[in-house]
């Protein structure tokens, strides 16, 4: 009998190694380890055997030739598996490289550099960076900055308003300098923060106007801060983001949120003035929403368009063409 097991082993061992795939596999498995297999048949003989000794030997025989058996069968089943996986790659392949003379990789968007570049030129003046929701309560947006209801100055911004709470009680926020306040409200003086982010506008987009945009503004806030403590900050950034041939100069105008409040150009090395933003004194108004002593702290504060930014540092003539996604432009920064 033993002599038949271990034939059975090889017949088995053979028929597994010759299956060429995995259906077949577990056909084989099946019929050679089943309930019907030869291995099942050699079990059920051992009884009829004669001695205890010859159960024992016969017994040893099946269970060593089964073990055999099922890790062959085990093996070549993983072989097959590995084998079906790699035809299924191989079919389903898709070949994603380009055809090009070299790889190419992304890069940020334009104004996304400017935006990086300018964040990385204030914390080198000593400024942190301080973020806020774009979706805005009026009186951060609007009353908090000394602009209350019916004020004229709010027809300065073409407000987007939110279905949400009171009738004009939600906006989405028309500048960052809302984030001043919350700045104001949650930390302790000295303050030297910058704010930049997206905001948004209610008119109609052309060449230098878009109704989505972004902003970055700056808040100082100390005791026995000055006028001339603003001019200084803005020619050193100035220098620091465009070069040492640029110098800056304040022209008086007017912003309800600052007192007094000018708008600040620079000169570039061809002598020419370019209008940049606004800036001026923060009013003791906006010190107050706040929660700031103005008898204790002064400040000031500066914002200006980081879209307008790219633009004018690129030489781009229409501020749409930086959102048009066509390649031909973007790949060029």
């Amino acid at each position: 009998m033993i002599d038949e097991i271990l034939a059975a082993r090889d017949g088995a061992l053979a028929r597994l190694a010759a299956v060429t795939n995995l259906a077949d596999a577990d056909a084989v498995t099946a019929d050679l380890l089943g309930k019907k297999g030869p291995f099942a048949a050699f079990k059920t003989r051992l009884g009829s055997l004669a001695t205890v000794d010859e159960k024992k030997a016969a017994g040893q025989a099946v269970n060593e030739a089964t073990s055999a058996v099922e890790a062959a069968a085990a093996a070549r089943r993983s072989e097959m598996q590995r084998a079906e996986r790699a035809t299924q790659l191989a079919a389903e392949r898709l070949d994603l490289t380009e055809v090009m003379s070299r790889p190419t990789r992304g890069h940020a968007h334009v104004v996304t550099q400017a935006w990086q570049r300018l964040e990385d030129v204030f914390i080198g003046l000593g400024f942190q960076i301080a973020e806020g929701p774009e979706v805005e309560t009026d009186w951060h947006n609007f009353e908090a900055l000394n602009m209350p209801p019916q004020h004229p100055a709010r027809s300065m911004h073409d407000t987007f308003y939110v279905d949400h709470g009171a009738p004009g009680s939600t906006v989405l926020r028309t500048h960052t300098s809302p984030v001043q306040i919350r700045v104001m409200q949650t930390i302790e003086p000295p303050i030297y923060m910058v704010m930049p982010g997206r905001v948004f506008r209610n008119e109609t987009t052309d060449a230098t106007h878009l109704a989505v945009f972004h902003q970055i503004e700056g808040l100082v806030i100390d005791r026995g801060i000055t006028l001339a403590d603003l001019a200084g900050t803005i020619e050193k950034f100035t220098q620091a983001f465009f070069g040492v041939d640029f110098t800056s100069r304040l022209r008086p105008s007017f912003f309800p949120f600052t007192e007094p409040s000018a708008e600040f150009d620079i000169r570039t090395p061809s002598g020419d003035w370019l209008e940049l933003g606004g800036c001026g004194m923060v009013h003791p108004n906006v010190l107050r929403a706040g929660g700031l002593d103005p008898e204790e702290w002064s400040g000031f504060a500066f914002g200006f368009g980081i879209d307008r930014m790219a633009k004018e540092r690129h030489g781009v003539a229409d501020v749409r063409e930086m959102y048009a996604n066509d390649l031909r432009f973007v790949t060029q920064f």
